[in-house]
């Protein structure tokens, strides 16, 4: 149980609706108890009366003893109809109550681990994979909401009823009580050891699912590459391999509750025929009338659920327990990035790096050293370098994806860590190389960024990102839903959809991290003049492999290896013929050659 303590915050939330679902439980059960003491007056009633009734055979006080006898038994029957009737209203309440709280409760969770998920930092996501947090959020919150209702409303109902129960028993007769009640210390033996199997069992099964749900997650997500490779029959071999493993670990459980369940059947059987026996040889000396036996019978007989639902109350809770042992896991995950208190500030646009280094936490792998740059307000900077030169690097650093292992970076003077969070990034349009659109209609694409516009603002900024033209020939245009991840679209076409909502976002500072490798030339010599007109006062990053001519940068800084390795203008790089230079005259003969091909 100690797993499930955090769940307590809950039931301290919803405690009215707890303990309003308390009282109607014992309304409940007090109506239920009540029905067999009504049966045991009706049963002695029939048993005194029947010798009676034969005595007056041929007599007219027959037929009135008859109509006195048929009354007083239908007495009877209409008070446990009546009984049964208001047992069962407040039962409807009691489901009303618990039901829906523990439907509260798995809402509450649900949203705390969402917004929990949003405050962890990108690290986390590289440790795991999106089928696993898929997994916690649903299949475990979902088991853990059996247990804060139907577990616990069952075990409350267990409670209730068997004090209700033995107290009227006992209240009957003491020794008959002790022996209905002998086989329940055994049931109690067998469920403590046999709880002990569900539990391994349950964390075996959540553990697999996690890992099915993870593989299916991989498989839709890369189905372009399974169908291009031809590789169907292999996956799907490798997913009947692992929804093999699930099915035997869900057999096991399956295994050990088919033999819990009809053992508790058999203990509450023991019980019955105790019952019968015992109270049989107390009829015959005089101690209990037969009325008690078939009261007793009942109280057994209402027992049976209550107890046999101990096992599944048990199995119920140790999968929760299970389920919120990993829900934990990541809920006692600390945000590396935690949000700075200088609040409201309106930035300027100035970006200063002072002798920054990173080392990516997961992999060890240093990608900047002593990296030192500064950006005055309204200026352009061109980052450029090869593959794996640390240039998206500097991107995720000054948004504080990450933070830095040594150095640090000022915002208009001000460590970024001292900054809100949510302040800064509203106040920066980065649009990075891993283009990501939402299964939505274009429109809301372009304007996700914002925090409300209008259809000619979105049309503005898809313009001057040269994507309005296409927009308009597509089925219905910006109310066309792009599918998950844009996959309706073009490579190209989502860079540019991607670009639009940063000029929507009109941010006062814009960072491009190679967002033009997927437009053609003549898209781009257009998307970089609006660039020019759009960026004219904004502080702006323009991070890319290729060398951009048609852009007037104040500045531009050549990566190497994490390294600065060369910093100058333009023509001051030309210049010096270094490795700006190289990349310069790569770009220019690959230009001419692909322009050779065309004509050709």
């Amino acid at each position: 149980m100690k797993h499930l303590k955090v769940l307590n915050k809950y039931f301290w939330k919803y405690k009215w609706q707890f303990t309003l679902g308390v009282i109607f439980v014992a309304v409940s059960n007090y109506f239920g108890v009540l029905s067999p003491r009504v049966i045991r007056h009706s049963f002695d009633l029939v048993k005194d009366n029947l010798a009676c009734y034969s005595m007056f055979s041929g007599f007219e006080l027959q037929s009135s003893f008859y109509s006195l006898f048929s009354s007083a038994l239908l007495f009877f029957g209409i008070t446990v109809l009546l009984l049964a009737v208001l047992k069962g209203v407040f039962m409807f309440f009691m489901r009303q109550t618990l039901i829906v709280m523990s439907r509260l409760i798995e809402y509450d969770m649900k949203n705390e681990m969402y917004d929990h998920y949003q405050q962890l930092s990108l690290s986390f996501y590289r440790r795991n994979n999106t089928g696993d947090l898929m997994s916690r959020i649903t299949e475990d919150v979902s088991r853990v909401r059996m247990y804060v209702g139907p577990a616990v409303m069952y075990a409350v109902n267990l409670l209730v009823l068997v004090v209700m129960c033995i107290y009227a028993m006992l209240s009957v007769n003491v020794e008959l009580t002790l022996y209905v009640l002998i086989p329940l210390p055994a049931l109690a033996a067998s469920i403590y050891y046999v709880n002990n199997l569900i539990e391994h069992r349950s964390e075996m099964i959540q553990k697999k699912l996690s890992e099915l749900t993870t593989s299916a997650q991989e498989f839709y997500s890369g189905i372009r590459v399974i169908k291009s490779y031809v590789q169907e029959n292999q996956i799907l071999k490798f997913f009947e391999s692992e929804s093999e493993k699930y099915r035997a670990e869900a057999l096991k459980l399956a295994r050990v509750e088919a033999f819990f369940f009809p053992l508790m059947l058999l203990l509450i059987g023991l019980s019955t025929i105790f019952t019968i026996w015992i109270g049989g040889i107390g009829v015959m000396k005089g101690q209990i009338t037969p009325g008690n036996i078939a009261e007793f019978v009942i109280y057994v007989n209402m027992l049976t659920w209550p107890v046999t639902a101990i096992g599944w109350v048990a199995s119920m809770t140790q999968r929760a327990a299970a389920s919120q042992k990993r829900i934990n896991e990541f809920l006692n995950v600390k945000p590396e990035i935690v949000s700075g208190t200088e609040n409201g500030m309106l930035l300027t646009g100035l970006v200063e790096f002072k002798n920054v280094s990173f080392t990516y936490p997961d992999t060890g792998v240093e990608a900047l050293k002593n990296i030192s740059f500064k950006i005055k307000p309204g200026q352009k900077l061109a980052i450029i370098g090869r593959t794996g030169s640390g240039k998206t690097t500097v991107a995720d650093l000054l948004v504080r994806m990450y933070d830095v292992t040594k150095g640090e970076i000022l915002l208009d003077g001000i460590p970024v860590q001292k900054l809100n969070l949510a302040v800064v990034r509203k106040q920066i349009g980065y649009v990075p190389q891993d283009v990501f659109l939402f299964s939505d209609t274009v429109e809301n694409n372009v304007g996700f960024g914002a925090d409300e516009f209008s259809r000619d603002r979105v049309v503005e900024a898809a313009a001057n990102a040269s994507v309005h033209r296409e927009v308009e020939e597509l089925p219905k245009k910006y109310e066309t839903i792009v599918g998950e991840r844009g996959v309706t679209l073009s490579g190209g076409q989502k860079q540019r959809i991607s670009i639009a909502r940063a000029f929507l976002k009109n941010p006062q500072i814009t960072i491009l991290d190679d967002c033009l490798s997927a437009v053609d030339a003549k898209t781009e010599k257009d998307i970089l003049t609006a660039l020019q007109k759009l960026l004219q006062y904004k502080t702006s990053i323009i991070i890319t492999h290729r060398i951009f001519t048609l852009l007037d940068f104040d500045n531009i800084i050549v990566l190497a290896h994490g390294r600065i390795a060369e910093e100058g203008t333009h023509a001051q790089l030309l210049a010096k013929r270094g490795l700006y230079h190289d990349l310069y005259e790569a770009q220019k003969q690959e230009e001419t050659t692909s322009r050779e091909e065309f004509k050709v």
